[in-house]
């Protein structure tokens, strides 16, 4: 990872890398990127500004982006207008290349689920951390873990839409990169990743049974788990199999708090950008992370599909 002070927008040759971030402090500036892969420069990208976020010590005074996932480069221009930031810096992660990305996302087609301690939903076939090459020193400190379940929180991960299917590892080594090591988060924000394949990844360490607290939304991680789909759905739409992995993720782990799929709660925010510390707000228990923040997360096309996945959760729950 090359983290580059920018002192000249224009473009730039740069060691090689296939995901870049911004990062600043301050007010935010309008953001334009580009990078340089084999055939050229591509086109002007805008990367969504980073409102997922832990909370209780893991906090970073640092104002980003998503990190975007480009391919392989080897130059970057940046284009920044606004007012009150200040050190500006891009961020570019090579994630490498492991002999293993093209068969780490390989499962046996007929494996529905895994069997369920007792009779509560069936938990989804889910790839771990060994998986996508997670490397357990990039990790700061021990896993924290709610005391109860309230709420499913959807996310997209903005990280772009063309994408291959031995893509996925490093886009996860790359974000679990920029979550620790630039963030200085404490592991990758989000509990699961789900690619537009249909495949579940296991993301933050601690346990896929347990109530492992995230960083994925500022306020209301201490109740919640967080579910990201890799992509952004601001204008594309999400795939039917992502949909289903989403629906089979939610059921599986309300069902065994014994929460309703389509029904709201009341819960206490711990102050993030639309409520204050304290205050008390009645929200969906499967809902989108702009229903908490202020955030076009989880992107306009899925937050759309969450009264479908809502139903189809508790359908799910419904049939154990």
């Amino acid at each position: 990872m090359t983290e580059v002070p920018v002192t000249d927008a224009g473009p730039q040759g740069t060691s090689s890398y296939s995901m870049v971030g911004v990062t600043w402090r301050g007010a935010d500036p309008e953001l334009r990127v580009r990078a340089r892969g084999a055939e050229g420069w591509g086109e002007w990208l805008s990367p969504e500004v980073l409102d997922d976020g832990p909370d209780g010590g893991e906090t970073s005074s640092l104002r980003a982006t998503q990190p975007l996932w480009v391919g392989p480069s080897d130059g970057v221009q940046i284009d920044a207008s606004g007012e009150g930031y200040r050190d500006l810096e891009l961020v570019l992660i090579d994630p490498g290349v492991l002999t293993s990305d093209r068969t780490a996302g390989r499962t046996d087609v007929s494996a529905r689920g895994v069997a369920p301690e007792s009779d509560r939903a069936l938990r989804p076939w889910l790839l771990s951390r060994t998986k996508w090459g997670a490397d357990p020193s990039l990790r700061n400190g021990s896993p924290r873990y709610n005391a109860g379940l309230r709420q499913v929180h959807i996310h997209h991960t903005a990280t772009g839409n063309t994408y291959s299917r031995a893509d996925v590892p490093g886009i996860l080594r790359g974000m679990y990169s920029y979550h620790t090591q630039t963030l200085g988060w404490s592991d990758i924000g989000y509990n699961f990743l789900v690619d537009k394949f249909g495949r579940a990844w296991v993301g933050r360490a601690g346990g896929v049974s347990r109530l492992v607290r995230g960083a994925h939304t500022l306020g209301f991680n201490h109740s919640s788990v967080g579910i990201a789909v890799i992509g952004n759905f601001e204008r594309g739409r999400p795939s039917q199999k992502a949909l289903t992995k989403v629906v089979r993720l939610a059921a599986w782990k309300l069902d065994r708090h014994r929460r309703d799929a389509q029904g709201r709660v009341v819960v206490t925010s711990e102050g993030s950008d639309r409520y204050a510390a304290g205050r008390s707000v009645r929200l969906f228990v499967i809902t989108g992370h702009r229903a908490t923040n202020e955030t076009a997360c989880p992107g306009e096309r899925l937050y759309q599909a969450l009264p479908a996945i809502r139903r189809r959760a508790q359908q799910r729950i419904d049939r154990y």
